[in-house]
């Protein structure tokens, strides 16, 4: 039977997700929680959708910028850095491609941190060495709005592209060998990134604006651009960047399908953004519809709500067609590539 055969053939896999931002949830506990509120509400659902390697953004809601900015960000590093002391025996954050091989190979998770929007850092691009010493490894310059370093992809009609701090904190990363993250960036600034980009970039959680008009979606053009470098478009889950009405596990493949059809299997992972539980946990109902900007909040792809659905997708991919090397590529081993090939490296320039 199918399911069977998805589920086998879902076990077999190496599953990345390049975009969970669990860590909001675990930060708003007592810090002397944070091991014990990852270990007993996240980490059975990463086990069971089988995800072997996370990136974990650090997001700073509205409430605490910009004053609060950087405490904030750097109080959900300490996080990560706790629950991942705290479950030494199933996860471990890793900050080179060498710690990823050796933790997956070890039957652990391997996480990697990021930064999402960087309101924290603000003009001070010599913060982007700091927060690099605490182990971040990726990031992305800008939200929904308009940052230090870019415009967010809310701000399209600006046109804006990377500011002056913009541009030399991108060379920065570089430098480092921190990862570029271009989705919630500016059509604009995408553009930008492109152009100066001389290392591989990621879309942690982007999908195709061929499909779906909406600005949080990319183009064809930038899809190509980012495959034409070496990087991975990971497509999101979030069903009110899909679709305006269909909300099914075949809105998510005809997203894949259509990133595939323009980067190619090898450059196409997923970030499918589960948002739900961590909307749930942080967020007052009367405020959640102001977080996304108008978008409704309240519509998920069923049974895509959380980690634990990751088999779902193996078993829709079957059901479309797809050859189980190709599954198995977009389910981890693309992103897994690129960051095996990137962390950690340095000094290009």
């Amino acid at each position: 039977m199918t399911d069977n055969r998805a589920a086998a053939l879902h076990r077999s896999a190496l599953v990345a997700d390049a975009h969970n931002d669990l860590l909001c949830a675990v930060a708003t506990r007592p810090s002397d929680e944070w091991a014990s509120f990852f270990r007993r509400q996240w980490l059975p659902q990463l086990q069971a959708g089988g995800v072997e390697l996370q990136i974990l953004p650090v997001f700073i809601d509205e409430f605490y910028r910009p004053e609060g900015a950087l405490r904030r960000t750097l109080r959900m590093i300490e996080a990560a850095h706790r629950l991942a002391e705290g479950n030494a025996d199933a996860v471990t954050l890793c900050v080179t491609g060498d710690d990823i091989e050796r933790v997956i190979a070890e039957g652990r998770i391997a996480l990697v941190l990021a930064l999402e929007g960087m309101p924290g850092i603000a003009e001070d691009v010599e913060l982007l060495e700091t927060v690099h010493r605490l182990g971040v490894r990726v990031g992305s310059v800008a939200h929904f709005g308009r940052s230090a370093f870019a415009d967010g992809s809310g701000e399209d009609a600006a046109g804006s592209r990377l500011t002056r701090p913009g541009i030399r904190a991108f060379a920065e990363m570089e430098r480092m060998g921190m990862i570029f993250d271009v989705s919630h960036l500016g059509a604009a600034g995408v553009d930008h990134v492109l152009e100066l980009a001389t290392r591989p970039v990621i879309a942690s959680h982007s999908s195709a604006r061929a499909l779906f008009d909406h600005h949080r979606n990319l183009t064809d053009e930038q899809i190509a651009g980012i495959a034409a470098g070496g990087g991975v478009v990971c497509v999101n889950f979030f069903a009110s960047y899909l679709h305006a009405d269909t909300h099914t596990l075949d809105t998510v493949v005809d997203h894949l399908e259509h990133v595939v059809s323009v980067a190619g299997i090898e450059h196409v992972g997923m970030g499918p953004d589960f948002v739900r539980e961590v909307l749930e946990d942080t967020t007052a109902p009367c405020c959640v519809e102001e977080l996304v900007e108008g978008v409704p909040v309240d519509c998920y792809i069923p049974g895509l709500e959380g980690p634990t659905g990751l088999p779902l997708v193996t078993e829709a991919l079957l059901r479309r067609g797809w050859g189980e090397d190709d599954i198995l590529a977009v389910l981890g081993l693309n992103l897994k590539r690129l960051l095996l090939a990137e962390l950690g490296r340095t000094g290009r320039h």
